[in-house]
């Protein structure tokens, strides 16, 4: 009785601590990858993360991506907000959905080390990354701007907020992503990766 005691009190102890580390909204070191092996090369090198933390992150990141990604009613919409050749159809994303809804393309992905440490411990969370029509870069809930999809920087935690899923739901038309400001460029801060 006393192990499984132990075992439970560690248990709600754990849990405690990682609900109280996610209702601060304290700087997180965070850095931005524009593909997996980029990476997974940075571990090689002692980076912020692991190799587990880039595969983990990047596979999180393309879950979300499939769930959250905005989606368009037409190429041309998707272009005018990402980019040409930034986009491309659901059906291909999804493996699955439909061909006539375009979103667009992972730009790469950022993830934040909310706990600190190095070695998987400390691996908040992860977005996508799409281009946006300013030439830059956005996460999926859109709450903020990159310069680049590759870099370090400290961000508030709140960055890594899970966007609402869109997948199943009326994709964007001209008039819907117009009124909304474009993808992006409602962002609430602007923000630059160091190296």
């Amino acid at each position: 009785m006393t192990k499984r005691s132990s075992r439970v009190a560690l248990t709600i102890l754990g849990a405690a601590a990682f609900t109280l580390a996610g209702c601060r909204d304290e700087p997180v070191d965070a850095e931005a990858f524009p593909d997996l092996q980029s990476c997974t090369e940075a571990a090689n090198m002692g980076g912020l993360f692991s190799s587990s933390d880039c595969e983990t992150a990047f596979a999180e990141a393309e879950t979300l991506h499939v769930e959250a990604a905005p989606r368009y009613d037409s190429l041309e919409v998707c272009q005018e907000q990402h980019g040409v050749d930034a986009c491309g159809t659901e059906a291909a994303a999804t493996q699955g959905g439909s061909g006539s809804i375009f979103m667009p393309l992972m730009a790469g992905y950022l993830m934040g080390n909310m706990l600190g440490g190095r070695g998987g411990a400390g691996v908040a969370a992860s977005q996508p990354l799409y281009k946006n029509g300013q030439g830059g870069f956005t996460n999926a809930a859109r709450t903020t701007s990159f310069s680049s999809n590759s870099g370090k920087a400290n961000l508030s935690a709140s960055q890594f907020t899970r966007p609402a899923a869109t997948a199943g739901k009326p994709p964007m038309s001209r008039a819907t992503a117009t009124s909304r400001g474009g993808f992006g460029s409602a962002a609430g801060t602007r923000t630059g990766f160091g190296g």
